[in-house]
């Protein structure tokens, strides 16, 4: 018994990583699983205590299950048999594709990193960046929505910054399920998106097996009660006014729904704008078919730049943020309500019919979505200064000019919180804005627009264009030509500041 058993080393060092693996799986791995799991538990029911509508069921299924039952769907079957047969493969190729369009779709949720991470991340961006300011126009709607209907919020869209802004404006209300773009593919960003409930989507797709999918996938959600985001236009507005809705996201909520059986759908209009859009001048260059596509290494490059170029600013105490952000909630929309109003079920309806009201909805709520865009500083001083055209005005003309425009838009009911004391204060801070970014010129204390920055000011003047009494600001040179007749036009280097 005492005999010595020789073995190589290379045996020895497999059979204690061999050891070390099976201690990691069978104990070390499953505290960690009970630990995190305990934690997660612990915020779920912390958070369902608080929020307005608790977290759903659905969204706390493991994701291999809601994948399993996303493929097995019965109508996404029907349409596997329907392509193999269309495109002439074994069905076992087109179900191989259900699957990878399942697993790209499909979230994983996790309470504690929407939460805590999610909440802390999207709050601390925003205010760093932002002057936050929240409204409602809803008559007191958000209040009577019943917890057990699904609130579906459909707003504009001006910036990839919207999908931090809101999830934490609603995050003491409840957990927002995004769709994403396919720009968000990308490691480690993938994982935390899908984390934080968003599922990704391919824009434009017009493979009829991932539209089903996708559909399937909507519906289920929906159906379930989740909470969700959509953004109306279907993408980032490119020169500052509201885009044509897309009804794809309407449609799939709605061609199956029943009234009288399903939980209530409660459509909630969002309206949003900036004071600067950070990504203003990139989206215009996307009017420019001429322009050159930039390179990977140029969009890292320059985001580097204008991350490190503010931080350098904090670091100094001369960080200024970008003015206002401000998010307002117009009145819901209820789908069983609409359907009793309109008589129809949509469920019932052809194809034709059915699109045919779901556009009359979707023109509905962006109405509606437009009549609660905030109307902020930045662009309503950029609206006074295509006003002027060439004409030189002074700092008191412009903002007299403004505070005029203000009552009128107050007197129109129009979604605006300025102030009658804080004028003074809050059209300076827009005019500096607009100064320091080079937007407009300046010569012994009077003020025109940069002839060659017209573009970017209707940019931002164009996200309050939709109110009655604003004249249109989509021509191509602004209202007014004249030069100021005291000032002669201003030397070539005079300094326009930066921004």
């Amino acid at each position: 018994m005492d005999e010595q058993v020789t073995i190589s080393v290379w045996l020895l060092v497999l059979l204690i990583l061999l050891s070390i693996a099976l201690v990691i799986d069978r104990i070390l791995l499953p505290g960690v699983r009970w630990y995190l799991r305990r934690r997660v538990n612990r915020v779920i029911n912390e958070v369902n205590k608080r929020l307005d509508i608790e977290v759903r069921p659905f969204q706390l299924t493991k994701r291999q299950v809601l994948i399993d039952k996303l493929v097995f769907d019965e109508k996404v079957h029907q349409a596997v048999v329907d392509y193999a047969r269309e495109n002439d493969m074994p069905r076992e190729v087109a179900q191989s594709y259900v699957y990878q369009y399942a697993r790209e779709i499909v979230p994983s949720f996790n309470a504690y990193i929407y939460f805590r991470f999610g909440y802390w991340l999207s709050r601390g961006i925003a205010r760093l960046m932002y002057r936050i300011r929240v409204g409602n126009f809803d008559n007191g709607g958000l209040v009577g929505i019943n917890p057990e209907d699904t609130v579906v919020f459909v707003m504009n869209h001006r910036s990839n910054m919207d999908y931090l802004l809101v999830s934490f404006l609603v995050a003491e209300k409840t957990a927002l399920s995004y769709a994403v773009g396919e720009w968000a593919r990308i490691w480690p960003l993938q994982t935390l998106i899908r984390s934080m409930g968003a599922f990704f989507v391919r824009r434009n797709s017009g493979n009829p097996l991932y539209r089903t999918v996708l559909e399937r996938y909507v519906y289920m959600a929906t159906h379930a009660g989740v909470c969700q985001a959509v953004f109306l236009e279907g993408g980032l507005s490119k020169d500052g006014t509201a885009r044509p809705p897309r009804l794809g996201f309407l449609d799939y909520m709605l061609r199956a729904y029943q009234p009288e059986q399903d939980r209530d759908i409660v459509l909630v209009p969002v309206g949003i704008n900036y004071d600067r859009v950070v990504e203003d001048r990139s989206l215009l260059r996307k009017l420019d078919e001429t322009a050159k596509r930039r390179s990977l290494w140029f969009v890292i490059k320059t985001s580097l730049r204008f991350i490190s170029k503010h931080l350098l600013l904090s670091q100094r105490n001369r960080w200024r943020r970008f003015g206002y952000a401000s998010v307002n909630f117009g009145e819901p929309v209820s789908a069983r309500q609409y359907c009793r109003q309109q008589d129809i079920v949509f469920s019932r309806l052809d194809h034709d019919e059915r699109f045919a009201q779901v556009e009359k909805l979707a023109d509905e709520l962006m109405g509606r979505i437009q009549g609660v865009v905030p109307i902020l500083p930045v662009p309503l001083m950029c609206k006074v200064i295509l006003d002027n055209g060439d004409q030189w005005s002074g700092e008191l003309e412009l903002k007299q000019q403004a505070a005029v425009l203000i009552e009128k838009l107050r007197s129109a009911n129009a979604p605006i919180s300025i102030n009658a004391n804080a004028y003074e204060g809050v059209l300076n801070h827009a005019l500096a804005m607009l100064q320091a970014r080079g937007f407009v010129e300046q010569d012994n204390g009077l003020y025109r627009a940069a002839a060659d920055e017209l573009a970017i000011i209707r940019y931002y003047a164009n996200s309050i264009a939709s109110w009655g009494g604003i004249p249109s600001v989509n021509d191509d040179e602004p209202a007014g030509s004249r030069v100021h007749p005291t000032h002669s036009q201003p030397d070539a280097n005079v300094p326009r500041g930066s921004g």
